[in-house]
C-alpha cells in the first residue's frame, strides 16, 4: 500500500493586470501584508462553507513558505509556481516545517485581495484548489509591489507528528480488532521494518507466517492485503514496528510499519 500523495501546479493566472503591473515601475511598495492574508483565508471559508467542505485552518509553516514564495514573485515580476534555483513546493513547505500528504497551490497578481479571490474563483483549477475537500490547512501570504499585490496560498492535509511507539500503538489497536494478540516486543517487527525483503525470526522464537510492509500518512486503516489476512482467523499472534520513512516522493510525509503475524 503506497502513500496517497498529490500536487496541484497548476498555471498561474492569466495576466490579471500585466498593463499595470508594468506601468507602476519597479519599486516594492511593503512587505508581508497579514491583514490581506487574512481576508483572503476568510473569504476561502466563507467560499467552502456554501459548498459544504470542511474549514481552511492556518498554518504558520504554510505561510512561512507562501511568503517566501511571494517575495521571490514580487523581486520576479512575472508570477510562477518556481524560479530558478528555486526548491519545488512540497521542498518549500516542508523545510519551512510544515507535515503533510497532500499540498496545492495558488499564485496570482491582482489590485485586491478580494479580486485575487474572484479570480481563483472563476478559474476552474484554482477553484479546485481552494474547495478541495482533501485540503485542511491553509497558509497565505500577501506582498505589494508595483502598484499591485502578489498573493500565494498554500493548501494541504496536514499529518500528525508521531513517534514509533505512538504509531505501533495505533497500528496495534487495528490489528486487535480481529482478535489477534500483539506482542508486547517490538523489536523484531522494527528491524523487519527498516529491511526491504525477508521473514525475520528471533533465535528460538515461532516462525513468522507473513509480513506485512508499507508506508502512509494514514493510520486510520490497514492495508487491505493486511486486514484479510487477519480475516481468515488462521492467525494468534503479531508483532508490529514502525521505523523511519522511505520517501521518494518530494518532501511528504509518511510512516513505515511492519506488522508480521505468527
Amino acid at each position: 500500500m503506497k502513500i496517497f500523495l498529490r500536487t496541484f501546479l497548476l498555471a498561474a493566472l492569466p495576466a490579471l493586470v500585466a498593463a499595470q503591473v508594468a506601468a507602476q515601475g519597479s519599486h516594492a511598495d511593503s512587505g508581508n501584508l497579514p491583514a490581506e492574508a487574512a481576508e483572503i483565508r476568510a473569504l476561502a471559508n466563507e467560499a467552502r462553507a456554501q459548498a459544504g467542505v470542511g474549514r481552511l485552518e492556518w498554518d504558520q509553516a504554510l505561510a512561512a513558505a507562501a511568503l517566501q514564495h511571494c517575495l521571490r514573485m514580487a523581486a520576479e515580476g512575472p508570477i510562477a509556481h518556481r524560479y530558478g534555483g528555486e526548491p519545488d513546493l512540497s521542498a518549500r513547505a516542508a523545510q519551512a516545517g510544515a507535515h503533510f500528504s497532500v499540498i496545492e497551490e495558488n499564485v496570482a497578481v491582482g489590485p485586491s485581495a478580494d479580486t485575487i479571490h474572484e479570480e481563483w474563483m472563476q478559474s476552474p483549477g484554482h477553484r479546485a484548489n481552494l474547495l478541495s475537500p482533501d485540503v485542511d490547512r491553509v497558509g497565505v501570504a500577501v506582498v505589494a509591489a508595483r502598484g499591485v499585490l502578489y498573493a500565494v496560498a498554500d493548501y494541504s492535509r496536514a499529518v500528525e507528528q508521531l513517534s514509533d511507539e505512538q504509531v505501533e500503538a495505533r497500528v496495534a489497536a487495528l490489528v486487535r480488532v480481529s482478535g489477534v494478540t500483539v506482542l508486547g516486543d517490538p523489536r523484531l517487527a522494527r528491524a523487519a521494518c527498516a529491511a526491504d525483503e525477508g521473514m525475520p525470526r528471533a533465535a528460538g522464537g515461532p516462525m513468522p507466517r507473513f509480513i506485512m510492509r508499507w508506508q502512509d500518512a494514514d493510520l486510520t486503516r490497514l492495508p487491505q492485503a493486511l486486514a484479510d489476512h487477519l480475516a481468515t482467523g488462521r492467525y494468534r499472534q503479531a508483532a508490529v514496528g514502525s521505523c523511519p520513512a522511505q520517501i521518494s516522493e518530494g518532501s511528504f510525509t509518511a510512516y513505515r510499519v511492519a506488522v508480521i503475524l505468527y
